[in-house]
Parts: C-alpha cells; structure tokens; sequence
C-alpha cells in the first residue's frame, strides 16, 4: 500500500494506491466527487468489489471546496489528475484499466480516454455531469465499454441528453427512480441503503459481462 501528496500546479493532489499480496495486471482509477470522497459510502463499496476482484485500487483523493471549484480552470484539473495517476503507477505494468468516475470526476475522463495507456479501459460513470458539453460528448461517442447510473432526481440528469446516450451501443444505461445526486433517496436512509446495493450490484454485472466473475 502506498501513499503520497504531490502539489501539482496550485492544488495538492493526494492519491492511495491499494495493492494486492501478489503483483496483478489490473487497476481501477476511482475519480470521486469534489465533495464525496472515496470514503462515502457508493465509492467505499466499489473499491472493495474491485479488489475482491483482483485489482489493484488507485484512489485519486482530490477535494475541493466551493472557492477552490469557482477558481481552478477545468483544464489545470483533469492536468493535474493526470499528473496525479502517472505519478502513482510510474512503475507499474497494468494491462487491464478500469475507471470509475463520480460526478465532477467525470470531467477528467475525456482527457484520460485520450491516453494511450487507458485507451481500452472500460468506464464506470457514475453521477455523470450531463450539462457540461465534454462530458456528454464523450459519452455519446466514446468506444470504451461504459456503465452509466445516474438518478432521475439528480440536477445532472438531463432527460434530452440521456436519451441520446441510448445511440451508443457501448453504454449500458441505468437510471434509478428517487435517485439524487449522491445516489440516495431523499429522507429515505433505509430505502437509500437499498438503492446503494443496486449500484454495487450493477457494477458487479458489469464487471462479469467484462470478463471478471
């Protein structure tokens, strides 16, 4: 297990990479959210799925507060997460990627989907950022096998554009009844709870449709 901090440009980007006992092919990049952190609970469970699953987990522990959001320029992020995964894995061999991006983490994929090391990687979006014109268009014309969950509840869920993701035959498209934008149900803890098992479940079936029972 490694841990690190790398001030990268004007934010300080900290990344935990969880390894398994032995040396193993395959990593899952997960991306959080800029206030739900890889410890909140959807992000919690995902990674221990994955490595359950064989795979070494890299979470890229950015965090940021409203200022910080208002002022950083969206290409300094996705540089800097960028930066941040090379850092980490700079004498790894990983063959198999996974990425697993949560609402403001989806930003950064465009970019990553253009490197060649996670050209094949398959994609998890969860929470998608609809309304920003990247996200979307990489949504709807990306080649790497998807995931999307989002809920019908989220301000990022935009009816119109969702519908037009249904044309990309890579994506596999789930949208959960109640769901806001931290994928729970409004004054419903047990009930979210539910929901939460749901989205665990349905990366699990991604994952085995991907070759990893």
């Amino acid at each position: 297990m490694e841990t690190n901090k790398k001030v990268l440009g004007s934010k300080s980007i900290p990344f935990r990479l969880i390894e398994q006992k032995q040396e193993v092919n395959s990593l899952v990049i997960v991306l959080p959210g800029a206030g739900y952190t890889t410890q909140a609970p959807l992000l919690h469970f995902t990674t221990g799925l994955f490595y359950t699953k064989g795979f070494d987990v890299l979470h890229i522990n950015y965090s940021y507060n409203r200022q910080e959001l208002s002022d950083i320029s969206i290409e300094d992020f996705k540089r800097d997460v960028q930066l941040a995964i090379d850092n980490a894995i700079k004498s790894k061999n990983y063959s198999n990627y996974y990425i697993v991006a949560k609402s403001i983490g989806t930003k950064a994929l465009s970019d990553l989907l253009n490197n060649t090391r996670l050209q094949e990687a398959k994609v998890v979006w969860l929470t998608p950022i609809l309304q920003n014109d990247e996200v979307f268009k990489t949504m709807a014309n990306c080649n790497n096998k998807g995931l999307c969950i989002i809920g019908d509840k989220d301000p990022c869920f935009i009816e119109q554009r969702f519908e037009r993701l249904t044309n990309n035959h890579n994506l596999t498209l789930k949208v959960l009844e109640g769901g806001n934008h931290g994928l729970e149900l409004e004054k419903e803890p047990i009930k979210s709870i539910d929901l939460l098992k749901d989205v665990i479940s349905d990366m699990n079936e991604f994952l085995k449709l991907n070759g990893h029972p």
